[in-house]
């Protein structure tokens, strides 16, 4: 990017880090405006990272190419992957230590609806993709590439990533292309869809929120316990991020591990947690026992929330204009009313089951909502208008199950369709 006749250049890298500093200035902004009580917040640097993609993203691929030396770099696997994967730790790991002290006791407490929570909402999104493939398949020419299609945008409208990689490796190579076109134009609403769901049921309800906070709160008194054990901790460094360093490591490697689904071996599908699940399973557990014999594993909940905020803004900014960049060249109206479809419906009816049902608290229900549907930006969202970290614990015991359920339905109706 060249201005005042090349007087201001910037260009490779440099255009890369300006791009994240105005899209999230840009973002903030756009979430802060509100209408009628509802705003977008950290979502905004969703919004504006894709109109960043769909506009600047061939610019940002050609400058990157160039300070290659003409090498191979694909925004969308690279850099912009390193951005949204650093930004994805960074706020799952938060999440993780702060649900942590309180996650086992709740998870104890209402095991069977959050198991239950977590494969219904799948299931519910499944079923609905069900139905838009009977109502489209007679109009399309390749029925193949049509289930892919809509297997992808199950995916997206189901923020899952692993879903989306689950079912690329499950179809033949020549309907790759179909998933990651349904997977980027359901993946919009998808976001914006429950960000703006989490926001409005309370309003609806005509929500107490002093009354639904108290209903939630669990009363941890682990670290009162230890300083009155006279047990002396050894605290690594000042802010913990020895801590959130080991344990984020550790989260990497257990996300990796896989497990073969089909005879072929590690050769073809297998299953494994993924980053994000592997994270947030080591930060839960660091969280809830709080140390490795002597040494600290504990984290200033301020310094959490610092750095749960960094991770869902790089998150956003690194998906953000890696589908904005091929949205526009792959939009259709009826595909994206497929993805408005398999996001709203299965929001509806998981909320009424949990709330109704399985008298799960509101912000337990919304919690365990946005776990069911995989959404990290929604919970962001959730905790900004509830105003308390318990909901992340409802979140953190939904999305392992629905993780599981997710990828295993995409696979499946890959299969039989």
């Amino acid at each position: 990017m060249n201005i005042l006749g090349g007087a201001v250049s910037v260009s490779g890298i440099s255009f890369l880090v300006f791009s994240v500093f105005i899209i999230v200035a840009l973002g903030y902004a756009l979430g802060r405006i509100s209408i009628k009580g509802i705003r977008l917040g950290t979502s905004g640097v969703f919004a504006v990272a894709l109109l960043y993609g769909a506009f600047f993203g061939d610019t940002l691929q050609e400058s990157l190419m160039a300070a290659s030396a003409g090498g191979t770099v694909d925004i969308g696997t690279d850099c912009l992957k390193m951005i949204e994967n650093i930004g994805l730790i960074f706020f799952v790991a938060s999440v993780g230590f702060i649900a942590g002290p309180n996650f086992f006791k709740n998870l104890k407490k209402n095991f069977k609806s959050y198991v239950m929570l977590g494969v219904f909402l799948p299931l519910a999104g499944s079923l609905v993709c069900l139905a838009c493939y009977y109502l489209g398949n007679g109009m399309a020419q390749d029925s193949k590439e049509f289930v892919s299609l809509l297997v992808g945008i199950m995916a997206g409208a189901m923020t899952s990533t692993p879903a989306f990689s689950a079912a690329k490796s499950s179809v033949a190579p020549e309907y790759e292309p179909a998933v990651v076109v349904g997977y980027g134009i359901a993946y919009l609403f998808g976001v914006l869809g429950i960000v703006l769901f989490v926001q409005l049921v309370p309003r609806i309800v005509k929500a107490d929120f002093k009354k639904e906070r108290e209903l939630i709160r669990i009363k941890d008194g682990q670290e009162e316990a230890e300083v009155a054990s006279g047990k002396k901790v050894l605290h690594m460094d000042p802010k913990g991020f020895f801590a959130f360093g080991l344990v984020a490591a550790l989260g990497v490697l257990v996300g990796g591990i896989r497990i073969p689904l089909t005879s072929e071996g590690f050769a073809g599908t297998s299953f494994s947690l993924t980053t994000t699940g592997g994270v947030l399973l080591m930060s839960l557990l660091a969280g809830h026992f709080g140390k490795i014999g002597p040494v600290s594993l504990r984290l200033e909940k301020n310094t959490l929330e610092l750095l749960r905020e960094l991770g869902l803004m790089l998150f956003l900014v690194g998906t953000g204009v890696a589908g904005g960049s091929r949205f526009v060249e792959y939009f259709k109206p009826v595909y994206f009313l497929y993805g408005v479809l398999i996001t709203i419906i299965p929001l509806i009816i998981g909320f009424l089951f949990a709330r109704f049902v399985l008298k799960l608290p509101l912000f337990n229900s919304l919690g365990a909502v946005c776990g069911g549907r995989t959404s990290t930006p929604a919970l962001g969202t959730l905790i900004n208008t509830c105003g308390t970290d318990d909901v992340a614990v409802a979140y953190a015991a939904t999305y392992p199950v629905a993780l599981v359920s997710i990828v295993l339905i995409s696979q499946i109706m890959i299969l039989f369709l």
